[in-house]
């Protein structure tokens, strides 16, 4: 296993990003695109909410038996995808033996969101966690990793507890909310994934998903706290690589929080599918470099989650003096994944995300990052970090507010003339671009 959210307004801020939908519209309004018409899934069941759920472990496992859903009841079962391809030496996704060899996920009913326990992740507060699955009729798959605050020291964490644990109990309320709106809505012909499989990774560990840490210490903060996500997301892919080996394209992406965890997580989900097209899609989580984003505050981050262990040890100027460089890992994606397209969604003075970093201000003593100051950030980000790389897109929006795949906004906000869900579109095409006021 290789080696990343002032105390002003933390309360108004932290309880967005704890909030997983979207929040109102923020771009110029057009005609809504979520119609039922021309739905891209076949062979679903009539309630695409039920929810079967499994339980596995790194040792095979069977489905149990017909479960009934909160709105309906699953029937057979038919296979999530294509069943992987098996050597001497276990599953194969490239020319070699991967590394992610476990059994293959049970089969699930298409249409229907399943929810997995997986006994060896932890939340922070210790209990397990598992995943969502929801097959699709395409070979191709979308990895969404949720967003939820972060957790490192008494204020953020006590905000982030609400996520201290995550089950089948809280993902049926998630399926039938978010889970079917925005990226999700698999009967919108606007949607460019409708019809792929999905993976729902939800975030109970505080640490962007990107820890290893067991029984740490925040100081004001009862108990030992868990900071896994990176080492669950490892169990994930255990049993995740076998069961789509032979997809075509694999999307990374996720919102806030989750943002970050899927820029953190896509060097080794992209080495895991080397023979797909594997594209990255950050929403509001963007790595601002050191002087928006405090080296301090990100030693703080980097000693509290360990992320010295996760950060891809090889990306040199990603361990920069006195804590910085996290920002350089949009380069290192980009040159170490070559054919490969990576992107950010933000808007220009998003005030969740400034409120957090505004914690590292004045050497970490904290303070408040305005809107401007987060808007010269963003846009050093977009023109120094991520330059002229063609790999690299972005599309920035007006306003101040958080996130924006998770619902209406994805087919309605536009800017300069560009839908963001046309945007997306072009960019699984392999056409990157930067859109922005």
């Amino acid at each position: 296993m290789r080696r990343f959210e002032a105390h002003h307004r933390v309360l108004i801020a932290a309880s967005a990003l704890l909030a997983c939908g979207d929040p109102a519209d923020p771009g110029e309004a057009s005609d809504g695109h979520t119609g039922a018409a021309d739905s891209h899934t076949s062979d679903t069941t009539d309630d695409p909410t039920a929810t079967t759920t499994t339980t596995t472990s790194d040792t095979p496992t069977t489905s149990g038996d017909d479960a009934t859903g909160d709105q309906g009841t699953t029937t057979d079962a038919s296979t999530t995808t294509d069943a992987s391809t098996t050597t001497d030496q276990g599953t194969t996704t490239g020319d070699q033996p991967s590394e992610w060899d476990g059994e293959p996920l049970p089969p699930t009913v298409p249409g229907a969101w399943t929810w997995f326990d997986f006994p060896e992740s932890r939340c922070r507060n210790g209990t397990t966690t598992g995943i969502g699955v929801r097959q699709g009729s395409s070979d191709k798959l979308v990895i969404f990793f949720e967003g939820g605050g972060a957790c490192f020291n008494s204020a953020t964490c006590l905000l982030n507890d609400g996520f201290s644990s995550f089950g089948d109990f809280q993902f049926g309320a998630w399926k039938l909310g978010i889970g079917v709106g925005g990226i999700f809505d698999n009967t919108s012909a606007d949607n460019p994934v409708a019809d792929w499989n999905f993976v729902y990774v939800p975030y109970c560990t505080g640490d962007v998903h990107a820890g290893d840490k067991t029984d740490a210490g925040v100081p004001g903060v009862f108990g030992a706290q868990q900071f896994v996500g990176y080492r669950n997301v490892a169990h994930y892919l255990e049993r995740l690589v076998p069961t789509f080996a032979d997809a075509s394209h694999v999307l990374v992406t996720g919102q806030s929080a989750g943002g970050f965890g899927a820029a953190f997580n896509f060097d080794r989900i992209a080495d895991a599918w080397p023979k797909a097209q594997v594209t990255l899609l950050d929403d509001a989580g963007p790595p601002f470099a050191d002087d928006y984003l405090s080296p301090c505050l990100q030693q703080e981050w980097r000693d509290l989650w360990n992320l010295d262990d996760t950060i891809p040890a090889d990306c040199d100027d990603c361990f920069g003096p006195m804590g910085g460089g996290i920002s350089n890992l949009a380069a290192y994606l980009a040159d170490k994944h070559p054919g490969q397209h990576l992107a950010l969604i933000s808007s220009l003075q998003d005030t969740v995300i400034r409120t957090f970093f505004g914690y590292g201000m004045n050497v970490c003593k904290g303070g408040t990052m305005t809107g401007d100051m987060f808007e010269a950030g963003l846009m050093e980000f977009r023109d120094q970090i991520l330059g002229d790389d063609p790999a690299w897109g972005s599309f920035l929006f007006p306003g101040s507010n958080h996130m924006l795949i998770g619902g209406p906004g994805f087919y309605t906000t536009t800017v300069q003339g560009t839908r963001v869900v046309d945007w997306l579109a072009d960019l699984l095409a392999g056409q990157t671009s930067h859109v922005h006021p």
